[in-house]
């Protein structure tokens, strides 16, 4: 998986060691952090783009976040795209968790599903739930999905 930053700027390290440095930096700059982990995903003619950010948040010193694309040419419904969504995201989470243990941040998983009944990804809102829940992680879905909804989706569209 290729990471970079937002202004494109590709990480040269391993995901884990950058965020560890992240860690590192932010801290001893007297930074409070909070990571939120969301993936987005848009279909796109025959292929469908996924985007993964990790959102780092300074509380009260606002943020920046890392990001992870990939493309596919697997049709998906829309139920099967929100759990891949939220596997792609859970994924990097579970990479990152001991990080986050170790160094007391506090990690929410971000799910793009409309908890409005409404709306076709609402399909998807147990499963979802249920599979970051059942990971252990802190579950937030929309409107407070916010990784996942807003900083994703203004990668993939």
């Amino acid at each position: 998986m290729l990471w970079r930053k937002f202004s494109g700027e590709p990480l040269h390290l391993p995901i884990k060691e950058a965020v560890e440095t992240v860690i590192k930096n932010e801290t001893s700059a007297g930074n409070r952090l909070k990571v939120c982990i969301g993936t987005d995903s848009q279909v796109k003619g025959i292929e469908t783009e996924f985007a993964t950010v990790i959102v780092f948040l300074r509380e009260g010193h606002g943020g920046f976040m890392y990001i992870c694309n990939e493309k596919t040419r697997h049709k998906y419904t829309i139920k099967e795209r929100m759990l891949v969504e939220v596997a792609k995201s859970i994924e990097i989470a579970y990479e990152l968790c001991n990080l986050f243990t170790m160094y007391d941040i506090d990690m929410e998983v971000h799910a793009d599903i409309n908890t409005n009944p409404q709306f076709k990804s609402n399909d998807a809102l147990r499963e979802a739930m249920g599979y970051i829940l059942g990971m252990g992680f802190a579950f937030k879905a929309k409107p407070e999905a916010f990784a996942s909804s807003s900083c994703a989706n203004k990668v993939v569209n």
